[in-house]
Parts: C-alpha cells; sequence; structure tokens
C-alpha cells in the first residue's frame, strides 16, 4: 500500500565526509599561531615543521605536508625508523620506530609471513625484545645477506613504510569544510 511506498523513499545512506587530521607538537602550533597573527601572509611550513606522530617514524619528503598545509589534503610518507649494525659476525636490523597507527604484533606476523612465503630473502631470525625502555625488533639477516636490499624490500612489502592521508575537514560556520593551515589558523 501507500505506507510501504512511504517507507522505501525514506530509506537510504546519508552522505560520510571523512577527516583525518595529524597530531603536531603544541608548542610548534602556539609558535605557528603567533606567527600567523604577526604576517598572515607567511609560510608556516618554516615554523609548523611537521606533524608529531606518537610512534615516531621518519617523514619522506615535504611534498605531502606542503600539499595538506596548502590545500588541505595531502599524502605523507612515513617510514620506520630502523638502524643496520653488525652482531656476532652477522648483519641485523634494529626497528626502535613504527608509523603511525601500526601494530606492533601484526607487523612481526606480516614480516614473518613474507620470509615464509619467500616474498623476502636474508632473514634469519625475527623477535620483539620492546621492554619499558622503548621499542625494539630485532630482524637477524643471513651470512650472504645484504642488509640495505633487505631493507628495502621490507619498506615495499611491509608496513615498515605507510602513507598516511590527511584530511583537513572541520566545521567552519556551521559547514563542513576542506580547510588549508591558514584558515584553520584564522578559523
Amino acid at each position: 500500500g501507500l505506507g510501504d511506498v512511504y517507507k522505501r523513499q525514506n530509506q537510504g545512506i546519508a552522505v560520510g565526509m571523512a577527516s583525518n587530521l595529524c597530531g603536531f607538537n603544541l608548542g610548534e602550533v602556539c609558535d605557528a599561531a603567533v606567527a600567523f597573527l604577526n604576517n598572515p601572509g607567511m609560510d608556516l611550513l618554516g615554523v609548523l615543521k611537521a606533524p608529531d606522530f606518537p610512534t615516531g617514524g621518519i617523514i619522506m619528503g615535504r611534498s605531502g605536508i606542503r600539499a595538506a598545509y596548502a590545500t588541505g589534503r595531502g599524502k605523507i610518507t612515513l617510514r620506520a625508523k630502523a638502524e643496520v649494525e653488525e652482531h656476532k659476525n652477522r648483519m641485523r636490523i634494529i626497528v626502535t620506530e613504527i608509523p603511525y597507527m601500526v601494530n606492533k604484533a601484526r607487523l612481526i606476523e606480516s614480516i614473518a609471513g613474507l620470509v615464509k612465503d619467500k616474498r623476502i630473502d636474508g632473514i634469519s631470525d625475527l623477535r620483539d625484545e620492546s621492554d619499558r625502555d622503548g621499542m625494539r625488533i630485532v630482524i637477524e639477516l643471513k651470512r650472504d645477506a645484504n642488509a640495505q636490499v633487505v631493507l628495502n624490500r621490507l619498506y615495499t612489502f611491509s608496513q615498515l613504510q605507510e602513507t598516511v592521508g590527511v584530511i583537513m575537514l572541520a566545521i567552519d560556520g556551521k559547514q563542513p569544510k576542506v580547510m588549508t593551515l591558514q584558515e584553520i589558523l584564522r578559523s
């Protein structure tokens, strides 16, 4: 009947909008706000250098940050902090920081899976030595393995390197809007 038609017309999915704002160092944000007040047209990349991810990691390049600040959207490539060291006549990779939102246990599982599936060669052992003093993932290498080649393959195939999408969507004057860094500071 007419009631069934009315019910069907009211069903649906509303529009969804995604927002992904990165965290920043509070002192740098305060410095950027003061700099913006003194000179609204200035390039804020010199003051608010980069997002401050709680799990650390290394931001690769500045273009993603620059795009996010200028347009409100950008992609930041975040890489784990890893060092190659020699131990008992063998090389090993020590990971002390991982990209934001990467689960350490799943990361270790996925690396073990890559070794098992022979997608990455040269790894003889993998263990988590993290404690209350900090994160420490140890990747032992085979004698003939090239540490830099193994590390580059890990960056390619595992979550030791991730891309973080930035969408600076906020409510401004009761309207959702993707905002530039200057528009956020102005608001």
